[in-house]
């Protein structure tokens, strides 16, 4: 029996890992970060063996939240060395941020960045972003598309303010 669930968790951790990790990549931009953020999520993923039923799923929507967890702690770090620059030297006009899509992705509440990160990031389709979320693909569908609005208005308006 344990041979078995080992040699189980070995054929998917060789079918999925390289995936999962270049989707955490495209994510993070970084390697290093991308291989840790894959290896937690298939880390949490060991000790629910038994009692996950949709194994890539809980891997893709652990890693997602992994992945929002390190953007926001690059927000606290980006923060905390605004505030040490702009202590040390006052600048004559305050600078506007250049906007990624990640930053703004990451900023939308988790309701509709889920369903960004699975079905853009992670090319899944909808059917299976619903069966992930728990959510009718109807209500995936509204989602993406508020999600897609509200990235579209936050882009305009950042273009807009752009000297």
């Amino acid at each position: 029996m344990k041979r078995s669930r080992e040699k189980a968790a070995s054929e998917l951790f060789a079918a999925l890992y390289p995936r999962l990790a270049g989707w955490c990549r495209r994510l993070v931009d970084d390697d290093g970060t991308a291989h840790e953020i894959a290896s937690e999520a298939f880390t949490r993923l060991w000790a629910r063996w038994t009692t996950v039923e949709e194994p890539r799923g809980f891997l893709y929507v652990t890693a997602a939240n992994l992945v929002r967890d390190h953007w926001r702690k690059l927000e606290r770090e980006r923060r905390a060395l605004h505030r040490v620059t702009s202590e040390a030297a006052v600048r004559p006009h305050s600078e506007q941020a250049d906007p990624s899509v990640r930053m703004l992705v990451q900023s939308l509440p988790e309701r509709l960045r889920v369903p960004i990160l699975l079905h853009y990031y992670a090319d899944m389709p909808i059917r299976e972003v619903s069966a992930l979320t728990g959510r009718k693909e109807g209500t995936v569908k509204a989602d993406l598309h508020a999600a897609r609005e509200l990235l579209r208005v936050h882009l305009r308006r950042s273009l807009d303010h752009t000297p």
